[in-house]
Parts: structure tokens; sequence; C-alpha cells
């Protein structure tokens, strides 16, 4: 019986061992489900944990169609405030790593606006995460070499919506192949990691890859993601095993598929999030084809526009040294664009077409030192632990301060002020205060600190000091008196004593030192006449002063605005009344020469040229439309325009109600219209070139942006349009005409509205829902983006097609099939396309059926920036007149040289022979 006892129980323990052991973390892997309650093993094998470390935000559950996996199902969100939160992991120094990040939004929080915010590593900024489809799950991953035992990855700066996350995975590598000489300086963002020839759109991972790398399968469908391919490309597999060597190299499973070029050559395109840039970038092959003994692979890479990149010849079976065995040439070095196209072209002794298994392409992203004073802040936010405040964690400056700090402008910033009032301090001051040598202010008032008030002579820099109702006792400390910048030193209401040192007596600044009891002053007091001792008298006539100074001092003078006559100005609120400029008709009429000179006509009227007395140089608009409609549109652009004012809106004057005539006066715009330079009269002979319009494109956007988020309420213009985007004289872009625009509701999601707008730029959503908001707007702006494009109307009858009723549908086709240059602009000559790729996409993004899927249009401006910076790059490549140039320059899109970012003792120089292919 004691035997059978002794058996159950070894089975039992045996039983619990496999039970820990299906659940055990693999070693160096952490699956954190953000938002999870408990642990469990998916079905790849890899246990996952709930981020209970994480004491701050909130936790949602969310669900998405066809999406199942358990860590999908919650997530954590968090304040859009001020601060930023982070999660922080242990690692271990001097290993490799991949730190990965994923985001489903799924509409958590019911927000018609969906979310950017940007996550950070440590106090490098690591990426913006701009959320587009509710459905989507957003992925970022970064490589990495451990310098320190903990990790902090941060989320804050929410744009629109709330920073979330869904799960953060960390996974160790055994150190060989990412190795690179600039890992001390440089992270790898991972921005293409491609399996070839794969038979399904499901990524190869773990178990198959041993550290969990995702590789994507190249029959994966979605936006200008390896499209273009060439004819006769075909994919292939094999059964037999592939020697990949140890390490990190792609696993087995990702090296048995490949794709060949039957017909000679194997062409891609596909955008690469974060370049242009610089980059690490290898290509994974190996021979897994039996091939007849006469027969040859060989073929090169081919980058269009440059030929030294085009002459290494791969011979896989040569180069890997047999059949069935991995080969892998790449740069560790290379400057690539967004939107790589690149070949492989068999030579002309091979027989058979390439062949391409793997690709890997990362981006250095360079590391940021971190705040000057990080680690004394960190000593300080420990001690402190449990307290909300210290939980922040990450860099106290970087990307973005704590919320009790305050930085300089540094590329390493030291801490500049530090504010804890009332934050139930205790013990005493932290002696890494007195350490901070460029604290100007420090605020440790209302706690309950104790001992006596240390040294500060190691912060010269300090000028306010704020120490009062403490618990503080011993002597005032006379280094204080002594610190030349000290401007207000307060420390009433604590336990201090003995005497006040006579430097402060007699020293410029503001000293309160009352409610200490033992505390005095000495017999030689000094002259003190601007010191505040602190007695409620002294309070009391600092008061009284203020209080006479503000009414005895002289106001600002200020001049009559001239108003309208009450009889003309009963139509118009009193609010437009009083802020508007009234002109009167004589007025306009001397100004105009009586109408003499016609600028411009429309639905709405006509535009004559004016110059007033001054010299100001006027549009006068004289509306037609004398219907209630029409006179409520005059009422409602006197009234917005009054109120807004900014260099990308056309700057209103005035207005004018007489005898039966509603008048706008506006500045002059010397260029005229969008439409007409695109495709106008104004075309012919001095069309506008590509960077013009982007410039263009940026300042309208501007323009809107500020009716957007610049006025309280916001504005939603509802009739944007390249005729109502107006060209000063030195083609600087501005926004016109408001007599359809509408205030947002504060608070609602959309205003409810009867349609108006012009066919070709009118919301669908808006149409059909006669719910009207921001994103109508950024509908129209899309349109005009696909304008400058192309130099074509936004409704045509004959240059779209049979199948295509607008541009939108014509741009669309050729976008998605990967043909822009369908849509170019024949009179565009000198272009770089990436950054025409990086406007179409999204020009497409802003005319998508559902404004909730639509980019705010402070996202369009900053892809409008990202394209003129590639385009004035490459517009310095295209002016030089020497090789040198062309192979140096940052943006050129095929550049392989050394990796020069830049010409201080702070950037790398590396040595030219990095740019030869490498195979490791």
């Amino acid at each position: 019986m004691g035997t059978v006892r002794v058996l159950f129980l070894f089975l039992s323990l045996y039983a619990l061992l496999l039970m820990d052991a299906s659940t055990a973390q693999i070693p160096g892997f952490v699956s954190l489900d953000c938002g999870g309650n408990e642990n469990f093993t998916d079905d790849l094998g890899l246990t996952w944990s709930p981020d209970n470390q994480m004491r701050s935000g909130e936790i949602a559950s969310i669900s998405v169609a066809n999406e199942t996996r358990k860590q999908y199902q919650t997530l954590r969100y968090f304040p859009a405030d001020n601060k930023k939160y982070c999660y922080t992991l242990n690692v271990i120094t001097r290993t490799r790593y991949l730190i990965r990040a994923s985001f489903l939004y799924a509409d958590f929080d019911n927000n018609n606006v969906y979310p950017k915010f940007d996550i950070s590593f440590g106090p490098t900024h690591w990426a913006t995460m701009v959320i587009s489809d509710a459905n989507t799950i957003e992925v970022q991953e970064l490589i990495f070499l451990a310098t320190e035992p903990t990790i902090s990855i941060c989320l804050s700066n929410a744009t629109t919506g709330q920073p979330f996350i869904s799960t953060l995975e960390l996974r160790q590598f055994n150190g060989s192949i990412y190795f690179n000489q600039f890992e001390n300086q440089f992270f790898l963002s991972v921005s293409a990691r491609i399996n070839f020839g794969a038979d399904s759109d499901a990524p190869v991972r773990y178990p198959d890859d041993p550290f969990d790398r995702i590789w994507q399968s190249d029959s994966l469908r979605k936006a200008n993601y390896l499209v273009d391919i060439a004819p006769g490309t075909e994919k292939i597999s094999t059964n037999m095993p592939i020697d990949v060597g140890s390490n990190e190299r792609p696993p087995q499973k990702v090296m048995q598929t490949a794709v060949v070029g039957r017909n000679g050559s194997l062409t891609y395109r596909l955008n690469l999030d974060g370049f242009p840039g610089f980059g690490w970038a290898f290509t994974y092959f190996a021979e897994i084809e039996d091939l007849d003994p006469s027969d040859t692979r060989k073929f090169r890479l081919v980058l269009p526009g440059d030929p030294d990149l085009s002459k290494a010849i791969v011979n896989i079976q040569e180069n890997a040294q047999g059949k069935y065995r991995l080969y892998e040439p790449g740069y560790f070095n290379i400057s690539l664009p967004f939107v790589l196209n690149f070949r492989f072209g068999k030579t002309s002794d091979s027989t058979v077409g390439p062949l391409l298994n793997a690709m890997e392409i990362n981006k250095y992203l360079r590391k940021s030192e971190g705040s000057a004073d990080g680690p004394l802040l960190a000593a300080i936010a420990a001690a402190y632990s449990s307290a909300e405040w210290a939980q922040e964690g990450g860099d106290p400056c970087l990307p973005t301060p704590w919320s009790w700090v305050q930085c300089s402008s540094d590329p390493q910033p030291r801490i500049t002020s530090i504010k804890l009032s009332g934050q139930n301090l205790t013990g005493v001051i932290p002696v890494e205060f007195t350490k901070l040598g460029g604290l100007v202010e420090l605020w440790l008032d209302n706690n309950s600190l104790s001992g006596s008030i240390p040294d500060f002579s190691g912060c010269p820099n300090l000028r306010n000091i704020h120490l009062e109702d403490n618990r503080l006792t011993g002597e005032l400390p006379s280094s204080l008196a002594d610190m030349s910048n000290l401007r207000e030193l307060y420390i009433q209401n604590n336990m201090l004593s003995g005497e006040v040192p006579s430097g402060f007596l007699n020293k410029d600044m503001v000293f309160n030192y009352t409610g200490n009891t033992n505390l005095h002053k000495g017999s030689n007091g000094g002259n003190h006449k601007k010191i505040i001792i602190g007695t409620s008298i002294g309070a009391a006539v600092l008061l009284i002063a203020t209080i006479t100074s503000c009414i005895l001092l002289p106001k600002g003078r200020k001049y009559p605005r001239k108003k309208a006559p009450q009889k003309f100005a009963s139509s118009l609120s009193n609010a437009a009344t009083e802020a508007a400029h009234y002109f009167t008709l004589s007025e306009i009429e001397d100004a105009t020469k009586n109408f003499e000179r016609k600028v411009g006509s429309g639905g709405f009227g006509v535009v004559y040229y004016g110059r007033l007395k001054d010299g100001k140089e006027i549009a006068v608009k004289i509306l037609t439309n004398n219907s209630f409609q029409g006179k409520r549109e005059f009422s409602n652009e006197v009234s917005l325009l009054s109120r807004i004012h900014h260099r990308n809106l056309v700057q209103f004057l005035g207005y004018c109600q007489e005898d039966g005539k509603s008048i706008l006066v506006y500045e002059f715009m010397h260029n005229g219209t969008l439409k007409e330079h695109l495709y106008g009269p104004l075309t012919l002979g001095r069309g506008l070139n590509w960077i013009k319009r982007l410039e263009i494109a940026e300042d309208a956007a501007r323009g809107i942006e500020y009716l957007h988020t610049g006025c309280v309420p916001s504005i939603i213009h509802r009739d944007l349009k390249t005729s109502n985007i107006l060209l000063d004289k030195n083609t600087r872009a501005k926004v016109s005409d408001f007599g359809l625009s509408k205030l947002a509701v504060d608070g609602a999601s959309h205003v409810s509205s009867i349609v108006r707008g012009t066919v070709g730029y009118l919301d669908p959503e808006y149409y059909i829902s006669q719910q009207l908001t921001d994103k109508s707007d950024v509908y129209s702006f899309g349109v005009i983006l696909l304008e400058l494009i192309s130099g074509q109307e936004a409704i045509s009858n004959e240059n779209f097609g049979a199948n295509c009723r607008n541009i939108v549908q014509w741009a669309k086709l050729h976008i998605e099939s990967g043909d822009i240059q369908g849509i170019i602009d024949p009179a565009l000559h000198e272009y770089d396309i990436q950054s025409m790729w990086k406007i179409a996409e999204k020009a497409l993004m802003c005319v998508q059926p559902h404004g909730n899927m639509r980019p705010s249009i402070s996202e369009v401006i900053k892809e409008i920036q990202d394209a003129l910076v590639i385009e004035k790059g490459a517009g310095t490549v295209r002016e030089g007149s020497s090789d040198e140039i062309s192979r140096h320059s940052v943006h050129s899109s095929l550049n392989m040289g050394s990796l020069d970012l830049g010409a201080s003792e702070h950037y790398l120089s590396i040595d030219d022979s990095i740019a030869r292919p490498t195979a490791r």
C-alpha cells in the first residue's frame, strides 16, 4: 500500500512538472498581454503573461472579426495628457534583443478619430503610431544591443485619441547575425522581413524560427507591397533540408521556398517604412532546384541609376559552396528610398534566371544619449517608487519630460525645474537634488520633509527655492546666501532655528522665513528693503501696491473701429459688426475706379481689383445672390473671417452693405487661383513644378489645419477646391471663400447639415448621411492632391475613360495597380518618384469612403513635408555636376555609399569599404 502511495505521489509531481513546463517561458522571451488578467500558452507554444507591472492606464476588452488570438482580446490605454507611460523590462547587458510592440485599435473608445501617438525606446523616439484602420494590427520592431540591465518602452504625446498598446514582446538573440559596428550608437528598426515563394499569406515565426522573428509572406496583398512583379516569376519549394548554419540566420522553412525569374528577371517594388535613410539590408539565397549539370545560375542585383552596385555577380552554388546551403550577401550600410525598386537579372552567360529566398531590411535609428541628469532623477524616483508621480518611467526629459520636470533644449538636456509641491514627500531632502547643475527652480513645498536644508552650491543656476510648509530643522546654511543667481527663497512654516546669516539681509532677493519660531534676524540686519520678511502686513502691503499699480498705470491706447451704419448692420451678428471693418460704398468705388477692372467671377458674383488710398491692393467681391440663402452665406463669411487670422488664409479686410449690394473686401492675390495654374490659361509657358506644387499643398493644408485645430470651436470649410486656393505674388498659397463654412459643435462627432459643396470634391459620406465632419475637408483636400499630381480636373467626361467618372476612381485604379506613371502630369519633368508615391498614397487615404479611415490634416502635412525633404534632396543631386555628389546625397534613392550621418564628432564616419556587398 505504501508503494502505491509513493508511486501516486511521484506521478502527481511529474504531472505538475509537465504542467509547469507547458506554461514555462522560453529563455530570453517575454510576452506581455496588455490588459490581460492571466497566464496562458498560445497555439504557437508561446507563454503570455498579463502586464500587471503597469499600474497606470485602463483596460478595454475588444473584439475583431476573424481575430481569435487571446492576446488581441484586450488592450491597455492611457490618458491623452502630458505624461508618458512606460513599461520596464529586465535584460542582460551586452546581449542583442528584438523588441516588438503591436497595436489593435478595434475602436475601443467609440471615438470618431483614429489615435495618433508616439512610442519611444528609453530616451529615443522610436515611431509615431498612426492608426488608419480599426481592425488592422500595427506592429513595430526594434533590434538593439542592451547596455543597461533594464529597458523602457514608453507611450506619450497623443495628437488624436488616446495612446494604447495590445502586446509587448521581447526576444533574445544568440548574438552574431545582427552585430554591426554602429550598434553602440544606432538601433535597427525593422522595415521589411520577407519570405519569398511562400505558399500562403501566413507568416513564418516561432517555433519554425527559434527567435520568433516574423517572416512576412510575399503572397500578402496590401497597398504597394511587392508589386510590379516581372512576367515569368514563379514560386518554387523543396522538402530537402537546408543548411542554414547556427545563430539567427533565416530558418529552414523560409529558405525552403523561393521565387525564380523564368524570363531572366525578378523585379519588385515595395514601400519601406521609415525611409528614406541609411539601413542594413541582406538577401538570402539557397539553390533549391536540381539544375542540369550544364546549367548555370548567375545574376546581378540591378538598382537603376547606380551601376557601381550592379557589378557584383551572385553564383549561389559557388558562393554557398554547394546546393541546399544558405548564402547571404548584403550591405551593413546602404541608403535606401521610401519606394524601393529593385531587380535581379541574369548575366549573359547564365542559362537560368535569378532566384530569391528571403530579404531583410532594417533602418538605422540613432540612439539618444538621454538627459544628463537621468541617473540622479532615477534615484529620486526609486526612493518614492510607490508614489504615482514616480512611476512615469523612461528618461526624465526625452522624448517628452516627466510631468513634474522641465528640461533644457540641449541635445543632451539638463533638468531646469522640479515641481513636487504637495506630493507627500517624507524624510530628508534627497541629496540628488543638490547635484543638478542646470536646476533653476526647485519646488518641494507643502510636504513632510524633515532634517536640515542641504548645501545647494552644486546648483549654481538656482533662482527659486520653495521649501515652505515642511518640517525642516537646523540652521539656515550660509552657503545659500553665496549663490549669486538665487532670487527667491521660501522657507516659512518649518522648524528652523538659529540666526539668519547676514548675507541674506544684504541680498537683492525675495526671502520669506516667517513661521520658524526659533529662526531670527541678527543684530546687524543691514539694508533689506527688497526682502519680504513674510508677515501678514508685508503681504498686504504688496497686494495693495499691486492693485494700485494696476489702477494707476496707463492702459494701452485703443483706436476706434469704424462700425457699419445701424440700418446696414442689422442683418449681421453684433459680434461680426464689432470685429469687422466697414467700408462705405463710396470708398470702394474710389478704390476700384467704379469697378473698372474685373479679375474673377463665379457663382458667387464678380471680383474687382482695387487700391486703397494707403496703396494697399484689394480684391472686392460683389455677391450677386440676394436671396435669403445668399444673405446668410454673406453674413456667415463676415462672421467667420472677422475672427480668424492665419498666414495661409486670405486676409479679410472688411465688408459693405449699401444700395442693395453685399460686398466683401480681401487682400489682393496677384497670382490667381491654383486651378488656373494647373489647367487654365496660366499653365502656358510657366507651369508649376513638383516642388512648388508640394509647397502650395503644404501652405493650403496649414490653413485648413488652423481652421480644424486652431479655432475654438473648429471650422469646417466645406468647399475646398483648387479655385478656392489663391496664390500671392510669391506663389504662396492661401485658402479663400468661407461662405459655406460651418462651426463644429463642441463635443459632438459631427454637424448635421444640408449638403453643400462642389461636385468632384464632395465627401460621399457627407452626401449620404448629411453629417459633416472635418474629415469632409480632408476628402476634398485628397482630391486637390490628386489634381496636383496629375494636372487633371476633378471631374472630366473625356480624360478618365469609360469606366471612371472622376479623378478619384481614375487615380485609385492606377495607383493600386502600381502604375503611378499613368497619372503623373506630363508637364512635370523633374521629380523624385518616391516623393510622388508618398503624396499619391496619402491622397488615397484622404479619399477613403469613410471619414474615420481618413487621416487628419495634420498627418497629411507631415507626409507633404517628408515629400518635400525627399524632393529637395533629389533636386540637389540633379543640380550637382559630379558623381561624388550623387554618391553621397542622403536623399539619393540609390546611394550605397558610406553612412556619413553628419559632420560633427558626435556622428559616425564609416570606412568606404563597407559600401561593398558583404557575405557573412
